[in-house]
């Protein structure tokens, strides 16, 4: 990380630094309630410093989500990595998740649901980017699942689109419900169930 910031430019520095500071804000607050001096204040620059690196607030907000996804997804993909067994992938999620008040990337809620939910018809690019995102998800899961199907560790028959659209809505779902309540049962509920639907599906 280091070597790729010294190879970063001045102008390169300052987009990067913009993005890290506001990302958790747009996260917590929403495109809509983040505002132009939330901004400011989160970076400590100028109103013109920024729009020197930034043509508006929503090219601002675009790059703070692909920052906020990025983060969980390498954090997923990492502990994921560390696990050699199907099973115990597909528990990263639950794992990762469950843990949400714990993670730093993740005060704010899940970026994915936060998004998805204040975009749908009100900002079509924040849409779009929640959009591949679950796509990606989607494509993670079902990679998982056609390889435990391939080295014996997930049932022969299991339709991996199927499980991918369930668990990311029960996910999400139980994530939804602690964030509105404020209150961590539903959350465990939901894990609780993730973890039977693996269950079904081991081999």
């Amino acid at each position: 990380m280091k070597n790729d910031n010294a190879m970063m430019t001045k102008a390169e520095k300052t987009k990067q630094y913009i993005i890290e500071r506001t990302a958790p804000i747009f996260n917590r607050k929403g495109f809509a309630g983040t505002s132009m001096n939330d901004i400011i204040e989160a970076t400590g620059l100028t109103k013109g410093s920024i729009y020197g690196n930034f043509d508006s607030k929503d090219d601002v907000a675009l790059a703070a989500f692909d920052y906020n996804f990025g983060a969980v997804s390498s954090m997923i993909r990492i502990r994921m990595a560390a696990k050699p067994h199907s099973v115990d992938k597909l528990k990263v999620y639950l794992t990762v998740f469950s843990d949400f008040v714990n993670l730093p990337l993740m005060h704010g809620g899940c970026p994915v649901l936060n998004t998805a939910i204040e975009s749908d018809d009100t900002h079509g690019q924040l849409r779009a980017k929640a959009v591949g995102a679950i796509e990606n998800w989607y494509k993670n899961i079902e990679d998982v699942i056609k390889h435990g199907v391939d080295m014996g560790q997930i049932k022969q028959g299991t339709n991996a689109k199927d499980f991918a659209g369930a668990f990311i809505a029960l996910i999400e779902g139980g994530m939804m419900l602690a964030k509105v309540t404020g209150k961590m049962h539903g959350l465990k509920a939901a894990v609780k169930q993730g973890e039977k639907m693996i269950g079904d599906i081991t081999a």
